[in-house]
């Protein structure tokens, strides 16, 4: 699916996204038009999604990190749709993630403090369907935070 050359490109690319056009097609040992037409072809197959912003929450003053691992009432045909679709809603869930196994869903939720997380927690997080149980994991330290591969 890759070559060398996409691998090259792909691995500097995702140190530095900010990096000059020229600087990556000097470090990836290619042409500024052989890097643009690649860049495009690895858009095109879904195979580079995009650059992201990354905030530092704490930062803003958004200083607490919670996972909330939630195991659902599957005795419900629709419930892990219906519960997705509620959980979405709420602008404090960063990130929603589904599992096989004892837990049926990852919520990584922030806020500004103990005192609106636990607002947050009573009033919108505690009536989302389906919620069979649900464990609170506190974040405490981040220790490896990368999505970089060896590539």
């Amino acid at each position: 699916m890759l070559d060398d050359t996409d691998r090259r490109i792909l691995r500097h690319y995702q140190t530095d996204p900010d990096m000059a056009a020229s600087e990556l097609a000097n470090r990836a040992g290619v042409t500024a038009s052989t890097l643009t037409r690649r860049l495009e072809r690895l858009r095109d197959k879904g195979i580079l999604r995009g650059v992201s912003g990354v905030i530092n929450w704490p930062a803003l003053g958004w200083e607490v990190e919670v996972s909330l691992r939630v195991t659902l009432d599957k005795t419900q045909s629709r419930a892990f749709d219906e519960f997705i679709a509620a959980a979405r809603d709420v602008p404090e869930v960063l990130e929603i993630q589904t599992f096989l196994g004892q837990t049926d869903v990852r919520l990584a939720v922030i806020a500004r403090d103990m005192a609106h997380y636990q607002q947050l927690y009573r009033d919108r997080l505690l009536s989302l369907p389906h919620i069979n149980d649900i464990e609170a994991l506190m974040h405490v330290a981040r220790v490896k935070d990368t999505e970089a591969l060896p590539l």
